[in-house]
């Protein structure tokens, strides 16, 4: 080998150490961003419910057609005594209330989750017994639950169309939930109309709204709570509604608006 070959060679290998040399700075600093960019990077957004409570009654239960002993025992409501509860209505082909309103609560209560809220229901199923009107207010109360709503669908006169708000009356336990429960009651209404293809009640209170005072869920609870009358299962034409899973996800997610905006505006 000749010197010139080795001298040339050592140039070669020297150029190739200084190219990789160079390439191992770059690799090892980044190409873009800084400390100072990840300290000011948006933290993840918070769930809308976050750290909220909410309570869920659906009515009735799947076998309370089994035990009339059971639904005749007298519970006091807090103004006077009523039966536990009754077994609910249905619509001409029979598909029950009790099935409708746990469907409906099984919907809401995956969208609060999903929006962050805690859910307490006051059932676990539709294939049991109960529990009694009084029990599941205190349910509810014991869970200290932010806000609260008790899912029905209605078996009015075959006529009559429509949803309807049912608001508590003063009378002791609720007195201090009267002013909130009145203004859930609007967010309810109007989310209804909003989000359902159900409209407003032509038969059954005003405009959409009536107070009742002879109902444990709304005597007895110490939150803001409505009741929902989803609409009326004796109507050809509301029963064909209720039925469908897609007008039960519509009113989930219509009650779930509701919760959310009511609580945003506490």
């Amino acid at each position: 080998m000749r010197p010139s070959e080795v001298m040339g060679g050592r140039n070669l290998f020297g150029r190739l150490g200084a190219t990789l040399a160079a390439g191992l700075a770059l690799a090892v600093v980044p190409a873009t961003g800084t400390s100072a960019d990840i300290r000011h990077a948006p933290a993840p957004s918070r769930p809308p419910l976050a750290g909220q409570v909410v309570g869920i009654d659906p009515g009735h239960n799947g076998l309370n057609y089994t035990s009339p002993a059971f639904l005749n025992r007298k519970i006091w409501n807090g103004r006077e005594w009523e039966r536990c509860d009754t077994t609910g209505t249905r619509t001409a082909s029979g598909y029950t209330e009790a099935r409708f309103t746990w469907n409906v609560a099984v919907y809401l209560r995956t969208d609060l989750i999903r929006m962050g809220a805690r859910v307490v229901m006051t059932r676990t199923g539709n294939h049991g017994l109960g529990p009694c009107v009084d029990t599941r207010a205190r349910i509810l109360d014991r869970a200290h639950a932010d806000v609260s709503i008790d899912i029905h669908a209605d078996g009015g006169p075959r006529s009559g169309r429509g949803f309807t708000v049912l608001e508590p009356v003063a009378d002791g336990p609720n007195n201090r939930v009267i002013g909130s429960s009145l203004r859930f009651g609007r967010d309810v209404h109007a989310m209804m109309l909003r989000d359902t293809p159900v409209r407003v009640s032509d038969y059954y209170g005003r405009d959409g709204y009536i107070s009742r005072d002879d109902l444990a869920g709304l005597n007895l609870t110490t939150m803001p709570k409505v009741l929902i009358e989803s609409g009326n299962m004796s109507n050809a034409a509301d029963a064909a509604l209720l039925v469908r899973p897609a007008v039960q996800r519509a009113i989930a997610a219509a009650l779930a608006a509701a919760i959310t905006r009511f609580l945003a505006g506490r």
